[in-house]
């Protein structure tokens, strides 16, 4: 499908890439990996067309359709989230356009119409919508938000309609730029899921590692202007590189010691006659050595110590009896939680739980509306969150805004912290103001972990970093003496930090004392990604208010976990007939959508009118198919729905 030969691309004095090679076929899920500025991005471009290689080729099947989803964020239009969504080439928006217009004037017995309805059908046009709907619900999109403009949404939801278009589109080739930066822990999983069964080619740049391991089958890896493949997904490339790299180093000093050796003999003997032959022997075998290149030094994390907080009391922080509220919406009646000195927690549950509120109030970010907020001794508070880059001076060089905390940090120590967070050499003197959205998160974070406070709560700290930068967090907190608390969807990041894991869901608190993996035991979890979202059993007892019982009266232990053992029960059987038929509409319309593009793509060639071929009856076939899935879309829907109520 798409086939790279011997490009070569730079940049003045710097190479980016020199005779590298790549095929991408159908099917394939390649994901590209690579140190900050080996030209990942630029590849896309090549492959796209929008920058030109220096020398090489690019070869893409001419009857591919190709889609792109870059990290930036697209402009706003004055179109609908749904016109969006369903706009997935010029030819059927115009169409659109046409059927639309003479609807409106009652005009749909003409040749217009007749002409356009006829070739909307043929491109799949009315299995768009029920399409596009299915795909934006599963990206977190209310049914009320598809007629909203555009220009009404955020940047990061702009890129979500912009990301269902491409999957109503279903190019051949889906090529995704860091994907999972505008995605929320329940749309991550969704989408990870849907692409999980995409019929066409992956090309995908991400520095989420459980995205990569559980998509990728090929590793692709752009590193001092070469690029090496490697089969198997993100886990499986760290283990043969290492491996390889072994391998290489072994190598290399057996034939440098090699050199050595003859090296001394010529040097020795090279001036004796009895010897000079030999010598002279001895330096040829030397020139004639195919030379193994020096091991490239890999971009390991700069393994360097933290300032530490002062120490705080062993209780730390303590909500007592907290009620909060946005308007009618009741987020907590009446929760206790206590953080003792040390503790590193992670925050889990569905969206919209509250992790983030619950944050907030533990943070002081947040005002308790009722109950009590108590800190500890000598307790000092820091809330990292992605709204912490805008308090930075958009004026001030990088390293002045380093230098500009409270503690003074020499210019020495602050060069090697942000060197460890990708700052290197001259980007230290770049203006703030200059900086990308993932830069300004870095220095937000240097910031913090120079002059750290001994209650550390973050929100979502790895968004927007790439792999090395998190390497390098996690590092800084794997010293941190403080108490910690966080909410994450990078499951590389919670298991290599959390000790112990909090699920926050309808008002409730679960605690569960142990790292991440047991917390996944605990609750059964079918993965480790899902298990962001599910749990809160009745194996760990919840923190909150008490159930009673049908009289009035308080329920005992017994009796009340009996209860939920039974209404566990029927929610789990109710759900899983939901979804079972949730899992049967979305096979029935994945076949339907399969054959209406093979009778599509039928009438598109021009052999089909002159063979004899049943024209009509293809065209029939379409229609039938076309008004089912408009059928199954209803039915979809409905499906999801009870699925969401029953979660």
């Amino acid at each position: 499908m798409l086939t790279l030969t011997q490009i070569g691309k730079r940049y003045g004095a710097r190479v980016l890439f020199e005779d590298v090679s790549l095929a991408v076929n159908s099917g394939d899920r390649v994901a590209v990996v690579g140190p900050n500025g080996a030209g990942k991005s630029t590849l896309c471009s090549i492959i796209l067309g929008h920058e030109t290689p220096d020398s090489g080729t690019v070869a893409l099947d001419r009857r591919a359709s190709v889609g792109y989803l870059p990290q930036e964020t697209f402009a706003s239009s004055d179109e609908s989230v749904l016109d969006l969504a369903i706009g997935v080439s010029p030819e059927l928006v115009t169409l659109r356009g046409i059927l639309t217009a003479c609807e409106r004037r009652g005009d749909t017995e003409g040749a217009a119409y007749h002409e356009a309805h006829t070739r909307y059908v043929e491109l799949g046009g009315f299995g768009l919508e029920p399409k596009a709907k299915r795909v934006l619900k599963g990206l977190a999109f209310r049914e009320s938000d598809f007629s909203r403009s555009a220009r009404e949404l955020s940047g990061g939801w702009v890129m979500r309609a912009h990301m269902a278009r491409l999957l109503v589109m279903e190019p051949d080739l889906l090529m995704l730029d860091e994907p999972t930066n505008h995605l929320d822990l329940e749309s991550l999983v969704w989408f990870q899921s849907y692409l999980a069964s995409y019929p066409g080619a992956i090309l995908m740049i991400s520095h989420d590692r459980a995205f990569l391991n559980g998509l990728a089958d090929t590793v692709v890896e752009i590193r001092g202007g070469r690029m090496r493949r490697y089969r198997g997904n993100y886990d499986s490339y760290l283990e043969q590189r290492a491996a390889r790299e072994e391998q290489l180093i072994a190598a290399y000093k057996n034939q440098q010691a090699e050199i050595a050796r003859l090296q001394r003999f010529v040097d020795r003997f090279g001036a004796k006659n009895t010897k000079a032959t030999q010598a002279k022997s001895k330096a040829k075998q030397i020139e004639r050595m195919e030379k193994i290149d020096a091991p490239e030094e890999e971009d390991r994390v700069i393994r360097i110590r933290f300032p530490q907080p002062p120490r705080s009391g062993l209780k730390v922080v303590a909500l007592k009896g907290v009620h909060h509220a946005y308007g009618d919406a009741v987020v907590y009646r009446g929760i206790d939680y206590a953080a003792e000195r040390g503790q590193r927690t992670v925050f889990v549950g569905p969206n919209g739980a509250g992790k983030s509120t619950l944050l907030k109030i533990l943070a002081g970010v947040l005002p308790v509306q009722r109950g009590t907020r108590t800190l500890g001794h000598n307790v000092v508070v820091g809330y990292y969150s992605q709204n912490r880059v805008e308090t930075l001076d958009p004026a001030n060089t990088v390293l002045e805004e380093v230098q500009g905390i409270a503690r003074p940090v020499p210019e020495v120590e602050a060069r090697t912290v942000l060197g460890s967070f990708l700052f290197r050499r001259d980007d230290v003197f770049k203006r703030v103001g200059v900086l990308s959205g993932g830069e300004k998160s870095r220095l937000a974070l240097v910031k913090l972990l120079l002059d750290p406070p001994n209650l550390l709560l973050m929100d979502e700290p790895t968004t927007h970093l790439d792999m090395a930068s998190i390497d390098a967090l996690i590092h800084a907190l794997g010293q941190y003496k403080g108490t910690l608390l966080f909410i994450s969807h990078d499951v590389y990041f919670i298991r290599s930090l959390a000790t112990s894991v909090l699920h926050v869901s309808g008002g409730e608190l679960r605690p569960y004392p142990g790292g991440y993996d047991y917390y996944l035991d605990r609750v059964g979890s079918a993965s480790a990604r899902a298990g962001l979202i599910a749990g809160g059993g009745a194996r760990d007892g919840a923190v909150g208010g008490v159930g009673a019982t049908a009289g009035g009266g308080k329920e005992t232990g017994r009796e009340r976990r009996r209860r939920e053992a039974a209404e566990r029960q029927v929610r789990s059987m109710a759900r899983k007939g939901a979804q079972d038929e949730l899992h049967r509409v979305e096979g029935e319309i994945m076949r339907l959508e399969a054959r209406q593009k093979e009778l599509a793509g039928i009438l598109a060639q021009p052999e089909t009118y002159q063979a004899g071929t049943d024209v009509v009856g293809i065209n029939r076939e379409l229609g039938t198919i076309t008004a089912r899935l408009v059928e199954l879309g209803a039915e979809w829907h409905l499906a999801a729905e009870a699925v969401e109520n029953l979660g």
